[in-house]
């Protein structure tokens, strides 16, 4: 298993996997903290500067 684990394609599709699935995790929290208020509860930005 061990040996199979370290072959150069399905170290590849680990790889791809992998990244894709931190990426897609990333992406989900910045469209949740964007979207935490919503749109008429929401303030801009920088009015409190």
């Amino acid at each position: 298993m061990k040996q199979w684990w370290q072959r150069p394609h399905v170290r590849y599709w680990r790889t791809f996997i992998f990244r894709t699935l931190v990426y897609s995790a990333i992406l989900l929290v910045l469209i949740y903290l964007y979207h935490y208020k919503n749109i008429q509860g929401g303030t801009f930005i920088y009015n409190e500067f």
